[in-house]
């Protein structure tokens, strides 16, 4: 028997590879199938089942393409009921899997197909449980992402009470508790860097677990400081359960090569997007005026899924000579499908056919110091709330970028805005928002509230009379 935990960083996302005996499940897959397959082709081994926890609201699965391209049987599941052929099974089956066995759980709560599935090895004896977004290190799955006209995040939260306590705290206390998430997804609040862990671990540490709580305790604790989800959550939940266009053809359109001139052209369309790819470090010397910055080589996926409100917006990018594909296959795991092509030979190009190029004003932290003076300065913190009323520094506005679509009519076109975040990346997202949309006087203060902390500026904890955009 082999297991193999596939995260993906970007997405803070756990996908699992079980193979027994030359038959193999792949558990909660992203979009590209093809590193699944390849993993199975290494083994001389076949992929049998594609076991999908959910109907994922965060990423679109490959589930479809995968059971396409191998033959393998999709399993969801009781209660599940997708618009293509998949195995919904039942609560307590077993399924064989070469000399192992996977036996389904229907663990509703984070929504109510929402199912777990305990690995069980060739002795018989329970070996792991693939929890998806039931259980995670740490925390639970969040219980408002399903909400309907009849069912409240109250009721989904005693659901998932029942869950945890009846399917799954009963288990060995040896087995491994294998989530599809872990820190830094909107799934869940309160989520472990560690991405596995000990049931027996998880009943001690886990404050959703403790063994004397009430129903009570636990709806109104998993139900309280829940964030606004991102946009494009309860878009990929419907694709999830409806289908989608394969991805070898996403591929094919959005691998054309578009010469500058074209280029151009196809950017003066009011619906579309030219998306800037490369690092943050790279944007602010030269761009396409009224392109969009969002580097892939960071949370690419969960920013362009936060601030590109339309899954079918045309998307023209540039991206660094050999990372065409990558952003592709990025903006398809979270339901980007229209990507029409990208800059063909990137900025240099685009310089040498005389066309416009924009910069955008840096300052180093240490030189922002020196000149820092919260009566005359207007200085924007893009981070998030959380982040802000954890500390800031004195005189600064919180501007969040994650709401930044929703706030431009907050700020003034003839002021100068000196943005930070944490470290450059989104200060960058940021100042290319507001620059599209007409803000001219910005400056970007490189290394962000990491540098700004080293230059001995006085830093404020959050208090109620704080002023906040």
């Amino acid at each position: 028997m082999k297991v193999e935990q596939l995260y993906t960083g970007c997405l803070a996302e756990a996908a699992y590879y079980i193979e027994s005996n030359g038959e193999v499940a792949i558990i909660d897959p992203l979009r590209d199938p093809q590193p699944y397959m390849d993993m199975a082709d290494k083994a001389g081994a076949r992929i049998k089942y594609v076991l999908e926890t959910h109907f994922h609201a965060d990423f679109v699965s490959g589930h479809l393409d995968l059971a396409k391209k191998t033959g393998a049987t999709i399993v969801y599941g009781p209660t599940a009921k997708p618009n293509f052929e998949a195995h919904i099974a039942t609560d307590g089956e077993e399924l064989k899997l070469g000399n192992v066995t996977i036996k389904v759980l229907h663990t509703p709560g984070h929504t109510m197909e929402s199912s777990s599935f305990l690995l069980i090895d060739e002795n018989g004896k329970p070996h792991s449980l693939y929890s998806g977004d039931t259980l995670f290190i740490g925390d639970v799955g969040r219980p408002d992402l399903a909400v309907t006209t009849d069912i409240t995040r109250e009721d989904l939260a005693s659901y998932l009470f029942d869950s945890l306590r009846n399917k799954i705290m009963t288990l060995p206390e040896d087995v491994i508790i294998y989530p599809n998430h872990g820190a830094g997804s909107a799934c869940g609040k309160n989520m472990s860097k560690e991405t596995w862990d000990t049931l027996g671990n998880q009943l001690k540490t886990n404050y959703a677990l403790r063994k004397e709580m009430t129903r009570e305790e636990f709806v109104k604790e998993v139900t309280s400081g829940l964030v606004t989800p991102p946009q494009y959550f309860p878009k990929n939940a419907v694709i999830n359960k409806t289908g989608y266009g394969s991805l070898d053809f996403i591929l094919e359109k959005g691998m054309e090569a578009i010469e500058p001139a074209d280029f151009k052209k196809m950017a003066a369309n009011d619906r579309t997007i030219i998306l800037d790819t490369r690092p943050n470090t790279v944007f602010p010397q030269g761009f396409v005026p009224g392109s969009i910055f969002i580097g892939v080589d960071d949370n690419f996926a969960p920013w362009v899924g936060a601030l590109i409100e339309d899954l079918q917006t045309p998307i023209l990018f540039i991206a660094e000579e050999g990372k065409e594909e990558e952003v592709i296959v990025r903006l398809s795991r979270v339901g980007y499908d229209n990507t029409i092509g990208y800059l063909k030979g990137g900025i240099e190009a685009w310089k040498a056919a005389g066309y416009d190029v924009e910069t955008l004003d840096e300052v180093e932290a240490d030189d922002f110091a020196k000149a820092f003076n919260a009566d005359d300065m207007t200085t924007l913190d893009v981070r998030k709330e959380s982040e802000y009323e954890s500390e800031h520094l004195m005189g600064v506005r919180n501007y969040p970028l994650d709401t930044i679509n929703s706030n431009l009519d907050k700020l003034d076109k003839g002021h100068k805005y000196y943005l930070h975040c944490a470290g450059g990346y989104r200060s960058v997202i940021a100042a290319s928002i507001l620059r599209k949309n007409g803000f001219k006087n910005l400056v970007n203060i490189k290394g962000g509230y990491k540098k700004l902390k080293e230059t001995g500026l006085k830093l404020t904890e959050y208090q109620e009379q704080t002023t906040m955009l």
